[in-house]
């Protein structure tokens, strides 16, 4: 499985580009999952659904399954985060996993930043740093450059790294 970060600050266009993506990596046969990283607090469940009452009463682990997908819900206690080789261990086999919200996770990464949000690049992070993805290419960039609106180059991009 190769693990490709698309990182960015919040607003820069991380999960519309994901959302964009999927689909036409898919088309030219690559098998892709994700991991979102979500910076607060959430919650997949619903107060008085039956999942959420076994959590209540003290389930650390709850699993919920229909013939159409499953969910795990893991109650993480004080200093339980997960680090991201161990989220990655839950996952099935695919080609591809993207990471969204893992700024400083030590994996290749695309940088999403849009030049109209007034937010400075992404520290450097020891040459992981694959291409950057903007609106418009920044003065003195030395990297390659992809327009967050071509999805099909941005794709062509991630398929020939994949086939390094």
């Amino acid at each position: 499985m190769r693990v490709l970060a698309i990182a960015g600050w919040s607003g820069s266009g991380k999960t519309t580009l994901i959302e964009k993506l999927l689909p036409v990596l898919r088309r030219r046969g690559v098998s892709v999952s994700t991991i979102k990283h979500a910076h607060h607090r959430f919650d997949v469940d619903s107060p008085g659904k039956d999942s959420w009452r076994h959590r209540q009463a003290g389930a650390r682990e709850v699993l919920v399954v229909s013939d159409r997908r499953l969910a795990l819900m893991r109650e993480l206690r004080a200093r339980e985060k997960p680090t991201l080789e161990q989220l990655l261990a839950r996952l099935a086999p695919v080609d591809l996993v993207l990471v969204e919200g893992f700024k400083s996770a030590d994996v290749p990464r695309l940088e999403v930043w849009r030049s109209t949000a007034g937010q400075k690049r992404l520290p450097a992070t020891g040459g992981r740093h694959l291409a950057l993805v903007a609106d418009r290419v920044p003065d003195g960039e030395p990297g390659p450059v992809l327009h967050i609106d071509d999805i099909p180059a941005i794709a062509r991009f991630i398929v020939g790294w994949l086939r390094r």
